[in-house]
């Protein structure tokens, strides 16, 4: 890569990283239905189509910081230590960034955060288009899982059900936070929940997965 190259990828970085929080700040401050993307665009000095060219829909200037965890799931199967299968591996993970206080789990007591997850569990047209961010999710983990073997139709069924514990255990941590509970009074509960979720899953899908040999 070239430096003229470099310089306007950066600048494009920066251009949607600016139009990205300067639409937050405007879908806090008056909600996510009375903001307009001619009110973003005017409000960061940029046209409607160049807001377009960054982000296809409104909800994509909210969301689309979810892209960057997409393939998480898929990584950390993917990744797992020998000895281990797809369940145990997310279950650990989840369990680890539960104690980190990871935004990604709910259960974090930030105000920013708070308010980011207020809008989005509120807003009926962001939790609609959150689907399409899921679907992408599930596609990369049952890719993971296929490319151990696991027969297709499995493997789209296991990721499905492996993503959708993630994010309810994630939605029931904010529900604990935006009722008054501090993160770490909510630690117990989200800790006693997620393990009850993964064992859930656990007695089925660890005999339909593999475990990642020695």
């Amino acid at each position: 890569m070239d430096n003229t190259t470099g310089l306007r990828e950066s600048k494009k970085l920066r251009t949607r990283r600016q139009l990205a929080a300067t639409a937050l700040e405007l879908f806090l401050e008056r909600g996510f239905d009375a903001v307009s993307v001619a009110d973003v665009a005017a409000a960061a000095e940029v046209s409607k189509p160049t807001l377009f060219r960054y982000f296809p829909s409104k909800e994509d200037l909210v969301l689309d910081r979810f892209a960057d965890h997409q393939d998480e799931a898929a990584r950390i199967v993917r990744e797992r230590p020998a000895g281990q299968g797809p369940v145990g591996a997310l279950r650990a993970h989840f369990l680890a960034a539960l104690d980190e206080r990871d935004p990604i789990t709910g259960l974090c007591d930030h105000p920013n955060v708070l308010a980011f997850q207020r809008l989005l569990y509120t807003t009926a047209s962001l939790e609609s288009r959150m689907l399409h961010y899921t679907a992408r999710e599930v596609e990369l983990l049952a890719a993971v899982l296929e490319a151990e073997a696991v027969p297709p139709l499995s493997a789209r069924l296991a990721a499905a059900h492996l993503v959708t514990v993630r994010h309810e255990l994630g939605r029931e941590n904010w529900r604990r936070m935006d009722c008054g509970q501090s993160a770490d009074e909510a630690l117990p509960s989200a800790v006693a929940d997620a393990g009850q979720a993964f064992a859930m899953l656990a007695d089925g899908l660890d005999r339909a997965l593999p475990i990642r040999p020695s």
